[in-house]
């Protein structure tokens, strides 16, 4: 059909970063966001419960999908120049690490610490993607959806995203926005951040002292190899759980009964626990349940050794939840879309 395909009864295993296998009853791959309302109108999709999905890389299936998934494969980026700020419109389906390097080959600065994150534009609004220091929200000027609720297409601005730490309007109403397009504001000129998780010292393993936004980035990507499995070596979907906010009381109750515990100021006289050393102190680390368990790289990840479901997965996702929550009185909260 013109701007999308239907598929039934699609296996989902080379969709999602964990390499679950899992199957939807009806598979949809979008090329044309202009066809979206006629899809939803169509028979065996009129009324489905819909799950849209970009690489499957903050996503973890706990079993079959019953339902539609939307899967938007658009392409496209045009650019606006302004004075020293480009105003750039990316296209829901382009690959998000294809469009930051693209970004730093034309000169514009802002996204170099946020290289390497697996998963599409579209998606990256949703989770407001962030790492070494810098949230994507940063740098966002609005985002194009399409409104189930409305059925038209809407244009929402910075503010209207509402967006929060891992958090924004399009996680709160789940189901009800379908992301077809993101537009970014970068400048040429851009405050480097260089204080966060080693960025610094890499640099200078690198042997640069007047560093430009391609040097950050190409730090950030040593930076995240050494640190985190690759997806196409072994399943993840990168970071499974968030760092914690606490009150002040209960964090400073923690860094007093652990002295090595990480925190860093949340804001609002909180604190932000760093979540893989609570699991890491939980004795977590590196643990297995058959063919599901915790990289021994990175204690935030969750890996498939082989062949574990979702459903295995899951349990040993909610057995770490429990055993932190047991040992520092902190419930950790997973990053990725539980389905």
């Amino acid at each position: 059909m013109g701007g999308y395909t239907l598929i039934e009864n699609a296996p989902l295993v080379a969709r999602n970063t964990l390499r679950v296998a899992a199957r939807a009853r009806l598979l949809a791959e979008v090329r044309d966001a202009t066809k979206l309302p006629e899809l939803l109108d169509f028979p065996a999709v009129r009324g489905d419960p819909l799950l849209v999905l970009g690489e499957g890389s903050n996503l973890l299936l706990t079993g079959d999908f019953d339902g539609t998934v939307i899967a938007m494969a658009t392409r496209g980026v045009q650019v606006e120049q302004d004075g020293e700020v480009a105003h750039i419109a990316v296209a829901a389906g382009e690959r998000w690490d294809d469009f930051v390097r693209w970004t730093l080959g034309q000169g514009f600065a802002g996204l170099e610490n946020l290289i390497l994150i697996p998963g599409t534009v579209g998606a990256a609004p949703i989770q407001n993607i962030g790492a070494y220091g810098t949230e994507v929200a940063e740098f966002i000027q609005s985002v194009e959806a399409w409104d189930i609720n409305e059925r038209r297409v809407v244009s929402l601005d910075n503010a209207a995203c509402a967006f929060a730490y891992r958090n924004s309007l399009f996680k709160r109403e789940p189901g009800r926005y379908i992301v077809t397009a993101v537009r970014f504001a970068l400048p040429r000129a851009h405050a480097l951040r260089l204080d966060y998780a080693g960025i610094r010292e890499e640099l200078a393993r690198m042997g640069v002292d007047k560093p430009a936004p391609f040097h950050v980035a190409e730090a950030v990507v040593h930076l995240r190899t050494r640190k985190l499995p690759d997806p196409a070596v072994i399943g993840n979907a990168g970071s499974f759980f968030k760092n914690p906010v606490v009150d002040a009381a209960l964090g400073d109750s923690l860094k007093r009964g652990h002295p090595e515990l990480v925190a860093w100021p949340g804001g609002d006289s909180r604190w932000k626990l760093s979540a893989a050393w609570l699991i890491e102190a939980a004795g977590f680390k590196g643990c297995r349940d058959g063919d599901a368990g915790i990289s021994n790289r990175h204690a935030l990840v969750l890996v498939n050794h082989g062949h574990a479901s979702g459903a295995e997965l899951w349990t040993l996702a909610q057995k770490v939840i429990a055993g932190v929550e047991a040992k520092f009185g902190v419930r950790l909260e997973p990053e990725p879309v539980v389905v």
